[in-house]
């Protein structure tokens, strides 16, 4: 199960295949009144099973053609005061709800399933004193992906929006998830699959962070967005391979890159701060974070 690749993330979440959750949501439809042969209350039920014209989406999409350098991606306002995200695709339009699940469902009454599983997790460890005996089963690993794959269409969206305040969000979400599963899952595929993502959920949270900081011209925060990613892919890639991983990564050459750029930004005063958090750095044994510290330090000289 593939995704796209860096400009919509090489790396996000695999994508369900579709049978599971009782297919695609079916959105503002189930709250029309419907009568015992399926159509709208009064609406006369045609012979061939379809549903009527009032249903049609077709003026909405000639309204926002496919093609050319128009945006395919949108905010709306909704009937009910809030405000929904659509993405225009080649056969459709996809929207989605801002808060909570993007497909807007509560299952077992909870925002997601991953705030439902985390509080089955949390009262186990309240009444056992350890998070020893809790396990999500495969079918709940899935579950629990198919929902973070909906959560990756949002924040790519929202980042094409500049909305990035929404991304760091969706994208420490994802990487809650990732943690759930990794220490929770039944089997060694569920604790795993999701591990290959990980470079990619935290390249987009740094990002939307590093966005957040220079939107107040605060180089130094987003220089430290930066930084703290960085070191968590190193670890990632020492732990999980390969040897290489973190040298040939994309997405750490593309901090990279951000931090060669955000580096000369910063006031000379900053040379200081860095040497001492590269001995802070040292002192803690982050020896990961200080190879970064270092690099930056070698960029003031150049």
């Amino acid at each position: 199960m593939g995704m796209p690749d860096d400009q919509h993330g090489a790396g996000g979440p695999p994508h369900p295949d579709g049978t599971a959750g009782g297919g695609p949501p079916r959105g503002r439809e189930s709250d029309v009144p419907r009568d015992q042969e399926g159509v709208p209350g009064g609406a006369e039920a045609p012979g061939d099973g379809s549903v009527g014209p009032e249903f049609d989406l077709s003026n909405v999409l000639r309204s926002w053609p496919v093609g050319g350098n128009g945006p395919t991606v949108r905010m709306v306002r909704l009937a009910s005061g809030g405000r929904a995200l659509q993405v225009r695709l080649e056969l459709g339009v996809l929207q989605m709800s801002l808060e909570g699940r993007p497909d807007g469902r509560r299952p077992h009454g909870a925002d997601s399933l991953l705030e439902w599983h985390a509080a089955r997790r949390d009262a186990h460890r309240a009444r056992t004193g350890s998070d020893e005996g809790f396990e999500l089963s495969g079918k709940e690993c899935e579950g629990l992906r198919e929902e973070g794959v909906q959560v990756y269409h949002r924040y790519v969206a929202l980042f094409a929006l500049g909305e990035h305040e929404a991304v760091v969000r969706d994208t420490m979400r994802n990487l809650r998830m990732f943690d759930l599963c990794r220490d929770h899952g039944a089997s060694h595929a569920d604790r795993t699959v999701l591990e290959q993502y990980r470079p990619f959920v935290t390249m987009m949270r740094a990002r939307a962070q590093a966005a957040i900081a220079l939107a107040v011209a605060d180089a130094r925060g987003a220089l430290a967005a930066v930084d703290s990613a960085l070191a968590e892919m190193r670890l990632h890639f020492d732990a999980h391979g390969p040897h290489d991983g973190f040298d040939r990564s994309n997405e750490a050459n593309l901090l990279r890159g951000m931090r060669d750029a955000l580096v000369p930004r910063l006031p000379t005063s900053q040379r200081s701060e860095l040497e001492e958090r590269l001995r802070r750095a040292v002192d803690a044994e982050n020896f990961e974070l200080a190879a970064i510290l270092r690099d930056e330090l070698r960029s003031l000289e150049d």
